[in-house]
């Protein structure tokens, strides 16, 4: 009898600890599953004007134009009551146009923007900014941190552009693509009072 009674003991005693332990299996999964919010990508559409956080946020603008894939990758300040162009940004300096590393284009088809061709692939895209006329550049060293390792010489498409002005003002820094076509879209950037925007095209 007494043989029968410590068997039971030790069959509950294992079966007790096998079911810790499985519980403690889907707790370790279920917090290794989510997400780290501290490095998710957002994509920004609001003015955000209540925004004053000083983190710049990782972002990303994206667009399916006729089933091609076409986006920026980016990090996104805000204005935070500072003086932006010509102050935190310098005029007739390249600029990474975001924060902390490269802002990329990624395209899965061939494009065409203003009048200039680029091929599939992905690329940095740097700005000139100016008080006139911003320079748009498109660079082969797309994986880079801000513009310590940018070359002109690896420039592949630079476009002069003309600014608008916003009325009101964009708190985070934010890029967007909207489709205006069939094939067609347009790339745009935004930032205080402050509008660039690029037409694109889908080469078939």
């Amino acid at each position: 009898m007494h043989k029968i009674y410590f068997a039971f003991l030790a069959v509950s005693f294992f079966a007790s600890c096998s079911n810790q332990n499985e519980q403690a299996s889907s707790n370790s999964t279920t917090a290794a599953a989510k997400p780290d919010t501290g490095d998710k990508i957002i994509q920004i559409t609001k003015v955000d004007d209540v925004d004053t956080a000083k983190k710049s946020i990782k972002a990303i603008a994206t667009k399916n134009i006729n089933g091609k894939h076409v986006s920026v990758y980016y990090h996104s300040p805000a204005v935070r009551g500072r003086e932006i162009w010509g102050g935190l940004v310098p005029f007739d300096t390249p600029w990474v146009t975001g924060a902390h590393m490269a802002t990329t284009l990624e395209t899965d088809a061939p494009l065409q923007l203003d009048a200039a061709s680029l091929p599939a692939g992905k690329y940095g895209l740097f700005t000139i900014p100016s008080e006139g006329e911003w320079t748009f550049i498109v660079n082969k060293n797309w994986q880079q941190h801000l513009t310590d390792e940018y070359d002109p010489k690896d420039d592949l498409i630079r476009i002069k552009i003309r600014p608008d002005t916003l009325d009101y003002t964009q708190q985070r820094l934010m890029w967007s693509i909207d489709q205006t076509g069939e094939n067609r879209g347009e790339l745009e950037f935004r930032w205080e009072r402050l509008r660039l925007r690029l037409p694109i095209q889908i080469i078939n």
